[in-house]
């Protein structure tokens, strides 16, 4: 007997998970997992767990019906929402009753996903960008019939337009009747007698489709989109899938990003380090802040230019711009240079704790 796959536990989550939690787990393990960013052998079934995973925990009918049954396709019409399986067909046979034709189900289509490169300005201040995905689509010479021409569909002969077939059994408790769905028109009713060529009578043909992604102010390098209704059609009146868009984030010459803050490293010779200086800072923006550097600064001093960071996301709030100081030592003289430094060198104190210090002194 197969194991129940616990679906909280794939995607992560408490039971209690709310559906914000429940998309914000599949977004993370979605990107994480998905064989075109995760090389590992594994990460194919494992993106296709948490597929499966969120395609229940996201529908409040099969949520609820895996909640209480441990699974997700229970029927809740009619006995208090019980799954006879394959006794129905002993009811019809004591009450005379016959089930109504089955239809095929709509059918939610697929999530896509596609990468997406932006510069370290266009994700701290937000952009609209073009991809380009190919998507199934309703076919655009049938719309979605599958029949050839406008023939449309005729009524199946094998199950008289019913979708089902009956077969009588003898059994030890009588004769009884199994009613399954029609092989021929699988379910439907009617079959198509000539299939659209475009589609082969699928009803959907593959098309490749430029599409402006708004990328919000603030996004990160790892951030995961979610565009709505943009996925793969559905089948049989069902809803779009949802198209995914994973961002990643170019990096900057100088910029570094903490969150919301952006770092700079800003280099002084010692001179400047010492004597103190005025110097002009770049900022993400492109123009310039001038900064007073006072006197005797160190290495590792941390400088803030406020409101200059990065937009929070989701928010007209920004962080800072942070400077953090960096003395550099000369790696190379020229003759004067080190004449200089060594003249100074013999006039300038020596600090540092014990510097200068010989046995038997007083501390």
């Amino acid at each position: 007997m197969a194991s129940v796959k616990d679906y909280y536990e794939i995607l992560g989550v408490p039971r209690d998970a709310s559906d914000e939690d429940i998309k914000r787990a599949f977004r993370r393990l979605a990107f994480q997992c998905h064989p075109d960013h995760n090389k590992e052998p594994e990460a194919e079934e494992r993106f296709k767990q948490v597929n499966e995973a969120y395609q229940v925990l996201c529908d409040p009918e099969k949520r609820a019906n895996y909640d209480r049954y441990g699974r997700a396709d229970i029927e809740t019409a009619g006995f208090g929402g019980f799954d006879f399986g394959g006794f129905g067909d002993i009811f019809e046979a004591f009450f005379g009753g016959a089930a109504s034709a089955q239809t095929r189900r709509a059918q939610r289509g697929s999530d896509l996903q596609v990468k997406l490169a932006v510069s370290f300005e266009e994700a701290v201040f937000g952009c609209d960008k073009e991809v380009e995905v190919v998507r199934s689509e309703v076919c655009s010479g049938c719309r979605g019939t599958g029949a050839e021409g406008g023939t449309g569909r005729e009524r199946c002969s094998n199950c008289g337009g019913t979708g089902q077939v009956r077969r009588t059994q003898q059994s030890i408790f009588g004769r009884f009747v199994q009613v399954a769905p029609c092989g021929r028109c699988q379910g439907t009713g009617s079959i198509v007698t000539r299939p659209c060529q475009m589609c082969r009578g699928s009803g959907r043909e593959k098309v490749k489709r430029k599409l402006i992604v708004p990328v919000p102010a603030g996004v990160e390098d790892g951030f995961q989109l979610e565009m709505t209704g943009e996925g793969d059609a559905g089948s049989n009146g069902g809803q779009r899938g949802n198209l995914y868009v994973a961002v990643s984030v170019r990096p900057h010459r100088f910029f570094k990003r903490d969150g919301a803050n952006i770092i700079y490293e800003l280099p002084l010779n010692i001179a400047q380090a010492a004597l103190g200086v005025e110097v002009e800072v770049p900022t993400v923006e492109g123009k310039p802040v001038t900064v007073k550097i006072p006197a005797g600064v160190q290495s590792g001093r941390v400088l803030r230019i406020k409101g200059k960071g990065a937009h929070v996301f989701d928010s007209r709030n920004r962080g800072d711009e942070i400077v953090v100081v960096r003395v550099m030592t000369p790696r190379s003289l020229d003759a004067r240079q080190k004449k200089l430094l060594e003249e100074l060198a013999k006039v300038l104190p020596m600090e540092g704790p014990g510097v200068g210090e010989t046995e038997g002194s007083e501390s």
